[in-house]
């Protein structure tokens, strides 16, 4: 692949999602586009990404930007998010939200295993929100992963990360080499499209919103500017939780860091208040 088509398919994914893509990661952009070009019936990357250029067949490009997300997932991935929720979130809201209903976000959810942790985790302990009913919306940039997330279906290795084996024997069936988690799991998220650089979201309020190991993708702007978008979806009060290596500071003033609370951030009243 030379500079120029580089150059080119970087422009597109941060046009198209926000991803700054550096010349280092040549290796990362072959890696994922060959399997496409193969996939295409073309000989070879160039000819995909003459392709590309020639036709702007908006599914091509759909699916260029598609292989080069990072769909890295897994069930309870850190344990310190969910440990934040049991322990100073869901107190907090299920005072504050009583009469009411709390609302979960799980921003670039893939393929969905975020999501459903956390309904396994409430449908494990019905006291955690006292009672006030919980909403939970996943969103992915991705057709793919979210059609795997709406199925609930994941293979083996899916399934051994980071699930313990009582919730998997309990919450899912095998299907073959795959194992489906239940229904009842299933009615309790939904899945919908959602590009994070888009200028409106269109989703609704929210309580808590989990946007994790995905700002690192983006360049400094728009950083900011996500997260000034997440801050108008949520109600006074709510909380956001980003990667263990993520912050707001230096980046949006929309946020405070919970003391003592890797990852974990309230939104600001002056955020409320502008609004």
């Amino acid at each position: 692949m030379n500079s120029q088509d580089f150059e080119f398919v970087a422009q597109l994914l941060r046009k198209r999602a926000g991803i700054v893509l550096t010349g280092d990661k040549m290796y990362l952009l072959e890696s994922r586009l060959a399997p496409l070009a193969r996939k295409e019936g073309l000989p070879s990357i160039d000819d995909l990404i003459h392709v590309v250029r020639s036709r702007r067949e908006e599914r091509l490009i759909a699916q260029v930007v598609d292989v080069m997300t990072t769909n890295e997932t897994y069930f309870f991935r850190d344990k310190t998010p969910f440990l934040n929720l049991r322990e100073a979130i869901f107190p907090q809201l299920a005072q504050a939200r009583r009469g009411s209903r709390i609302r979960i976000w799980c921003a670039a959810c893939s393929t969905g295993q975020e999501a459903y942790s956390i309904a396994m985790m409430l449908d494990q302990d019905t006291s955690l929100t006292g009672g006030v009913p919980v909403e939970i919306v996943g969103t992915d940039i991705s057709d793919r992963c979210l059609e795997r997330a709406r199925q609930g279906l994941f293979t083996q290795f899916e399934v051994q990360r980071g699930l313990p084996i009582q919730m998997l024997m309990h919450y899912f069936t095998q299907q073959d080499d795959h194992w489906r988690i239940s229904e009842r799991m299933r009615q309790m998220v939904t899945f919908k499209k959602q590009n994070l650089i888009d200028a409106q979201y269109g989703l609704g309020q929210f309580d808590i919103v989990f946007c994790r190991n995905v700002l690192t993708y983006f360049d400094g702007p728009t950083k900011g500017d996500v997260l000034g978008r997440i801050a108008g979806t949520m109600n006074s009060g709510g909380f956001l939780i980003l990667g263990a290596t993520e912050t707001t500071s230096g980046i949006s003033q929309a946020f405070e860091p919970a003391q003592d609370r890797r990852g974990l951030y309230k939104l600001a009243e002056r955020s409320v208040q502008a609004a």
